[in-house]
């Protein structure tokens, strides 16, 4: 019987201490009054599509947590077969590759986005995903940051929808993928930094919707490189702020914006079959402190627009420097200060349109200077271009206008083409 009963003792003690145990490891995970919630860490250590230790069970824990959570993924690479479940927990997401890089394949997925974020708070780094049907990356929700990854040929790298805001981008590479990042509205402070896009098929950024809003706030998209891109920059009624960005060899414009609210602002274009800044149908935009060089087409063209501001560009080697295409002619746009320095062509071309042409340079043109042109519409009304001109520099090159030609001397007053 004594040694029974000390059996029991024994047994006792035994549970007591796995009590102990179990509550010591509570300790360590829940907060101390008052203090933040510890995160939760998550290991990512099966390459499967499903099961344990994979992506997929890692995002379902992730949603019923109480807390913040933290996913690394440590293996070289996820082939998914079926979609991820969203990251909808909203006390802050981390997913994180390892050092040397994970992949995340999703060529088998039939459609939608590989990671849906759903939840604010949400951050992703150090990770690489390609070969999507649809977007790589949905954006619904409010503090996204994406950081140190690559998007590979994926229809869109990065689709951030209208009810996003505090959207953060930086140090990322968009290679070869239809569209780099879609806007669908501006958001709020949204910013695209130091990034690269290299041989986006239609566009490395487009941030386009129908109407502008009146509450909207600008994107910052600053610092970038773009390259080998369709278009790099597509803004269409979107507010953008677009400065200190390098674009080379674009095939069909770098910048081309639509509507209000864009800056254009001390950017470098280099090379390329295109034009340079294409401003269509804009209101108010401003391009300015730009350099262009060896651009195929026009460093810059404002086609049927208003208030359009172009000043302090430096344009060399480009088959033409500025173009002014049918105007509105009661709110005429401005280009002034501008420097253009032997283009193959025209320096600047003044078609349907009536601007203000104040302070600019033409240095060697292999053509004109500058040239005028009337719009005569077929069976329509001719459109007569009469441009403002007040102390531009064309040296002894020649002024045109069509079926006239004029001799400019430098540093001189103009009166208006005739």
């Amino acid at each position: 019987m004594a040694i029974k009963g000390r059996s029991l003792v024994g047994v006792a003690v035994v549970v007591a201490i796995g009590v102990l145990a179990a509550l010591g490891r509570w300790y360590e995970r829940a907060p101390a009054p008052g203090a933040a919630a510890k995160v939760v860490l998550l290991h990512v250590t099966n390459p499967g599509d499903r099961g344990p230790g994979t992506l997929r069970e890692a995002l379902f824990i992730v949603a019923g947590a109480a807390g913040p959570t933290s996913i690394s993924i440590e293996v070289p690479k996820i082939n998914l077969e079926t979609a991820l479940p969203p990251l909808v927990n909203g006390h802050g997401v981390t997913l994180a590759g390892q050092a040397a890089g994970s992949v995340i394949d999703a060529q088998m997925l039939g459609g939608g986005p590989v990671l849906d974020i759903s939840g604010s708070n949400t951050s992703v780094e150090g990770v690489t995903i390609k070969n999507c049907p649809a977007a790589a990356i949905l954006v619904r929700a409010v503090r996204f940051h994406l950081s140190a990854s690559s998007i590979e040929a994926c229809d869109v790298a990065v689709e951030v929808a209208d009810n996003a805001g505090d959207t953060l981008l930086e140090r990322n590479h968009f290679l070869k993928d239809r569209l780099g990042v879609r806007f669908a509205a501006s958001g709020h402070n949204s910013a695209v930094a130091n990034n690269e896009f290299t041989e986006d098929k239609d566009a490395g950024l487009w941030a386009v919707r129908g109407e502008p809003q009146s509450h909207d706030e600008v994107i910052g998209i600053h610092d970038n490189k773009f390259t080998e891109d369709g278009t790099a920059i597509v803004a269409g009624n979107i507010p953008v702020l677009i400065e200190r960005n390098d674009f080379i060899n674009a095939h069909e414009a770098d910048v081309h914006v639509v509507g209000a609210g864009a800056v254009i602002r001390g950017n470098r274009i280099n090379g390329g079959a295109s034009m340079g800044v294409v401003a269509e149908n804009a209101r108010g935009a401003i391009i300015e402190d730009n350099e262009m060089e060896g651009l195929s087409a026009y460093g810059v063209m404002v086609r049927g627009s208003s208030n359009t501001l172009v000043r302090g560009n430096r344009i060399h080697g480009c088959g033409y420097g500025l173009a002014f295409v049918l105007g509105d002619p009661h709110s005429v746009s401005t280009a002034v200060d501008n420097t253009i320095i032997e283009p193959k062509f025209n320096g600047i071309d003044v078609i349907g349109d009536s601007p203000n042409l104040r302070r600019n340079q033409v240095l060697r043109p292999h053509a004109y200077a500058l040239h005028v042109e009337d719009f005569q519409p077929p069976n329509g009304i001719k459109v007569v271009s009469q441009p403002f001109m007040d102390n531009n520099n064309f040296g002894n090159a020649l002024v045109g206008k069509t079926g006239a030609l004029v001799e400019v001397q430098p540093n001189v007053h103009e009166a208006p083409v005739p």
